[in-house]
């Protein structure tokens, strides 16, 4: 579990296959490699990676097949070169941001950066070539004034359309010049990951109890019958 207020940027290179060196160096390195050890969780553009090899500057992950296809992994060449790191959330911890479990639901493509007196406005639409995905994973959870965590980062959304199609943020000062989204250009894929809470609310609300034995029964017409409607 993490929170969503990166820690240090680092940098991602693919050794072949699945596996990913991960390094990090500069003032805010330690406090990703302090006590890190393997099997470790860390959070590398939102996406929970397991810490399998540690190095003198950063460490060795490897990513499943379904990692590689719902996040930019598996698309390095459309994301931004540097990635932002967080470690897990530890117990007692202050949780600035929001519960981000690091599990992606799909990438989106920023469409706008635009700077203002006190932020920058960013929005965010599916890439052409990754609209199904978006429509399913993503669209359902956009809520104006929900949270969402794009490339780990916690982040409030400002703005969407109904059919949940686009959305914009405002980033603030602080967090657009510690992560990597000061270094995103038109067109740049990022990680998005919904508010779990959204997907527990849907879960619930299309949970049906299954028809069996004396639930059969219970109907608008027997409620009221027995002075419950």
């Amino acid at each position: 579990m993490f929170t969503g207020l990166i820690q240090a940027l680092g940098t991602i290179e693919l050794l072949g296959g699945d596996r990913f060196e991960v390094s990090c160096s500069g003032d805010t390195s330690e406090v990703i490699l302090r006590d890190l050890e393997i099997g470790d969780s860390v959070a590398v553009d939102g996406i929970c990676l397991t810490v399998e090899e540690i190095l003198s500057q950063g460490f060795v992950a490897t990513a499943s097949d379904e990692t590689l296809y719902r996040t930019t992994l598996g698309q390095r060449h459309q994301a931004a070169s540097y990635v932002n790191l967080e470690t897990s959330l530890r117990v007692g911890s202050k949780l600035g941001g929001h519960f981000v479990t690091g599990h992606i639901d799909g990438i989106g493509c920023l469409q706008e950066s635009l700077q203002t007196p006190n932020s920058w406005q960013m929005s965010f639409v599916a890439p052409s070539s990754l609209k199904e995905m978006w429509q399913h994973h993503v669209a359902p959870y956009l809520v104006p004034k929900g949270s969402i965590a794009v490339n780990g980062v916690s982040l409030t959304i400002a703005d969407c359309d109904p059919q949940g199609s686009w959305f914009k943020v405002a980033v603030i000062p602080h967090s657009y010049a510690q992560t990597n989204l000061s270094h995103l250009q038109t067109g740049s894929w990022v990680n998005l990951e919904s508010d779990i809470l959204g997907k527990y609310v849907e879960r619930l609300l299309g949970y049906r109890v299954p028809a069996t034995g004396a639930l059969d029964d219970i109907s608008p017409a027997f409620l009221a019958e027995h002075g419950y409607v």
